[in-house]
């Protein structure tokens, strides 16, 4: 991403799920830009943290109800059904057309599921009590946003001064506890805010990158909103890149189905030191060829296999001084490693030996 800034015409967001000492991986990159992270966090006192509004109207009214309905089916795990929807949709409708002297907010919403107006069952010719009654879950889904544990990050405006045109642009997301439902739910607003205020049409190339991915992939209604970004990609100049610590957390997850589509549609796939195992897994579910499957196990820091379009190769990533102090995120394991001249003549011995392996099985050489 750092070299890819350099061209005027990139921008790059990062959802950011990993963090040391109460600060994203990417703090240190952020900083060296120039660049303050929005850091989302729920501890955060009411006034003074960052927040995204659902209901912001730079998002069209269909994209706000999809993101409603996204942000509802991930937190139950299921699709919604026609009465509840119908609920909701009525709600979102009424908000939208009463609320004009300030931007709707989720509050809003959460009132009219919960006290909806005789007029927003008329149109349908149902009673009242029954639009109530159909809209109570997912009042109570999205009061956690409004008054539960995820209060304080889209329960008011979008904070203003968040700034859409930054060169680089950065979510931080490492308060948030990764393995609860707060994150699919967290990934699926920030994407969706992000599908309907910050691509456009441009002619700029954008970057979207996800750390902890696995939190999308796993969720099929998340899965899908990102599926869509991908089959956006070749018109309006988007990359949409996931990092995942282990295939089998994808492929064999609930949206199974969904991740073998997004595996599909990507066209590079990079793959770094896994156990034997997970290398055979890895291998077996991108198709690669055995040489690079038995590689993988033996693959130090800086050196991965990647497949582009079919084409594989193994690539040893060059790190230039300046960089080197920016891209070693795992400090507390890697700060001795990185000036360890012994183990960086271990890591270029292993490279060569790769480079010999491959050369006696006439594949190509370490790029």
């Amino acid at each position: 991403m750092l070299r890819q800034l350099r061209f005027r015409d990139r921008q790059v967001v990062v959802l950011d799920a990993q963090g040391e000492d109460g600060v994203g991986e990417w703090n240190l990159i952020a900083q060296e830009l120039g660049i303050t992270p929005i850091r989302l966090d729920p501890m955060v006192a009411n006034d003074a943290g960052i927040r995204l509004n659902p209901l912001d109207p730079s998002i069209t009214t269909t994209g706000q109800l999809a993101l409603l309905r996204t942000i509802i089916e991930v937190a139950m795990g299921h699709g919604l059904d026609e009465r509840s929807g119908f609920a909701l949709k009525v709600a979102h409708a009424y908000v939208n057309n009463h609320v004009t002297d300030r931007q709707p907010i989720l509050t809003d919403i959460v009132e009219q599921l919960r006290h909806p107006k005789a007029e927003s069952a008329e149109a349908m010719n149902v009673a009242i009590d029954d639009v109530r009654a159909w809209g109570l879950d997912v009042a109570l889904v999205l009061d956690r946003l409004v008054d539960g544990d995820l209060r304080g990050m889209f329960d008011g405006p979008t904070t203003v001064g968040i700034d859409l045109d930054a060169p680089l642009i950065v979510f931080d997301l490492s308060h948030i506890d990764r393995n609860s439902i707060a994150m699919p739910i967290l990934m699926a607003i920030v994407g969706v805010w992000l599908e309907h205020t910050w691509i456009r049409p441009d002619r700029k190339k954008r970057i979207f990158l996800v750390e902890e991915a696995w939190h999308i992939i796993n969720s099929p209604f998340v899965a899908q909103l990102f599926q869509r970004l991908l089959k956006f990609g070749r018109r309006l100049g988007l990359s949409f890149v996931a990092v995942v610590h282990h295939l089998s957390d994808v492929v064999d997850g609930a949206a199974a189905k969904e991740a073998a589509a997004i595996l599909k549609m990507a066209s590079t796939r990079t793959v770094y030191a896994q156990k034997a195992d997970e290398a055979r897994n890895t291998g077996r579910v991108l198709g690669l060829p055995r040489w690079a499957v038995e590689i993988i196990p033996t693959l130090t820091p800086g050196i991965a296999v990647w497949d582009v379009n079919g084409n594989v190769q193994v690539v040893k990533h060059l790190i230039t001084e300046k960089e080197r102090p920016l891209v070693y995120t795992d400090r507390a394991m890697t700060e001795s490693s990185v000036t360890d001249p012994e183990l960086e003549w271990e890591t270029e011995q292993r490279a060569m030996l790769i480079e010999q392996q491959m050369n006696g099985s006439s594949q190509s050489t370490v790029a």
